[in-house]
């Protein structure tokens, strides 16, 4: 039997299932700019899904541990998908991602200048929602409403 926070994150646990492949009910992704530096494409998609384990502490699952015994932290429980497009895809994905309500992250461009939390709320907090200069966003929510978001956007290469 599962328990409610495993049927949550879409795991399958006992007897039987060790060998089973795992189907996650959620999807998180990740969507890009087309246009970054490869070193902005890593850095950006780090930072946009480190707040979707403080906000949903069940996609984060149990530490990790080698043949020595030496611990590791634990990481998402489900793969996070990367994505890219343009610049319009960006924004008609930001609208699609709040008209449902999905947990989100912004990254705009003017993320790259600054170097500290503090100085990144307070440059997003400065432009309004539809004039954010998006190089990046992530969503986390049901399947099927994520592919609609990202309708459109193509795998990263």
């Amino acid at each position: 039997m599962r328990t409610e926070h495993e049927t949550k994150a879409g795991v399958e646990t006992g007897a039987g299932y060790e060998n089973a492949p795992v189907r996650f009910d959620t999807k998180i992704a990740v969507l890009l700019r087309e246009d970054l530096e490869p070193w902005q494409r890593l850095n950006v998609t780090a930072f946009l899904v480190s707040g979707f384990g403080a906000a949903s502490p069940e996609l984060i699952g149990e530490p990790y541990e080698d043949a020595d015994d030496t611990a590791y932290l634990p990481m998402f429980r489900q793969p996070v998908l990367v994505f890219e497009g343009t610049k319009e895809m960006l924004t008609t994905a930001h609208a699609r991602a709040l008209s449902r309500s999905l947990p989100r992250a912004v990254f705009t461009s003017d993320l790259f200048h600054t170097g500290n939390d503090r100085d990144n709320r307070a440059a997003v907090r400065a432009v309004g929602k539809d004039q954010l200069d998006l190089v990046g966003i992530a969503v986390h929510g049901p399947r099927n409403a994520v592919d609609k978001v990202l309708k459109g956007a193509r795998m990263h290469p």
